[in-house]
């Protein structure tokens, strides 16, 4: 019986979690950032995947299956693959793999007494690692040209180093702050810097949804069009996402490193302030990741009053569905 309760009747193009309420949301996103799946052998994920196969065929009651099996299976599918696609996500570029490949990047942005070059080189970093994630988890149901992509990145790098350094030239500049407090409020501006750069990065990465639009769905997963107003939406919320996502990261670090620099231990051993501060870094990031990506549903649905005439006329539907993207 505890195990009915916990795990739901299995529904493959569902989640297991309530996606009406943040904290379901909340829940379905830690399943997919889990950093164990990035460590699931190809014996695991072909038995995963034959699973759910089987379950596509009706194989699963005769074979005994359970619903808790096929909602680990599904969980090891979703965090591999792109739901659009059908194709493995590289590694460094899953939600699962953000954490574990983006903290280092998040330490070396916060790093105490950056020069100029080392600034330019954590946030062309950081905007590289942030321009392929947004490439690898858009709404792939449209082909993005090569060509487009550079385009995107180069945009989407260009213009957070452009903020960075202009708002560190411009503290270095004033004559308003103490050096102390100067050197504080340097600690703060990767976080206007990032989140400016993190929505500029979303459009330029994805801008050709805006374009030619990301398919709309009904609830049984028929296309039934491809609409811009959905793409503006999606685009809209994920850039909210990354606003939300940088503050934890960028925010606590610095006050909670400002705090321990204070203290005696950190005198009398300086060698423990770097892995002290990844610690730090590691645990902001854990905390934000999930928060930030469980503002608004994956696959988000869409009043069909609200989509284009053309799409409007060709369903009897009230709502559809469409992938947002992470």
């Amino acid at each position: 019986m505890a195990e009915t309760s916990t795990y739901p009747p299995f529904e493959p193009r569902g989640s297991r979690f309530d996606q009406s309420t943040f904290y379901g949301r909340f829940r379905h996103v830690l399943n997919i950032i889990d950093p164990r799946t990035l460590f699931v052998t190809k014996r695991r994920l072909h038995e995963a995947l034959q699973l759910l196969e089987d379950f596509e065929q009706g194989k699963s009651v005769a074979n005994g299956v359970t619903d808790k099996e096929l909602w680990e299976a599904l969980k090891i599918k979703q965090a591999i693959f792109h739901p659009d696609t059908g194709e493995k996500v590289f590694m460094p570029f899953r939600m699962s793999g953000y954490i574990p490949f983006g903290t280092p990047i998040v330490v070396g942005l916060l790093l105490p007494n950056q020069t100029l070059p080392s600034t330019v080189f954590w946030q062309w970093l950081n905007q590289s690692h942030n321009a392929c994630v947004n490439y690898a988890n858009r709404n792939a149901t449209k082909p993005t040209p090569t060509s487009k992509f550079i385009e995107g990145y180069i945009g989407a790098v260009g213009s957070a180093v452009s903020i960075a350094v202009g708002l560190n030239m411009l503290i270095s500049r004033t004559k308003v702050f103490s050096p102390t407090a100067q050197l504080l409020v340097q600690r703060f501006v990767p976080f206007p810097a990032v989140a400016c750069a993190n929505v500029c990065n979303v459009f330029l990465m994805r801008h050709g949804e805006l374009s030619g639009g990301i398919d709309v769905l009904q609830a049984d997963g028929c296309v039934v069009g491809s609409s811009r107003i959905a793409a503006k939406h999606a685009l809209l919320d994920t850039s909210l996402t990354r606003i939300v996502l940088p503050m934890p990261i960028l925010v606590l670090p610095p006050v909670i490193m400002a705090w321990f620099e204070k203290r005696k231990f950190l005198k009398v051993w300086p060698a423990l302030h770097l892995p002290l501060h990844a610690l730090v870094c590691t645990a902001a990031f854990g905390l934000a990741l999930p928060v930030a990506i469980s503002l608004f549903p994956q696959f988000s649905q869409i009043s069909v009053s609200k989509l284009e005439p053309e799409i409007q006329s060709s369903t009897t539907d009230d709502t559809l569905v469409y992938n947002k993207g992470l």
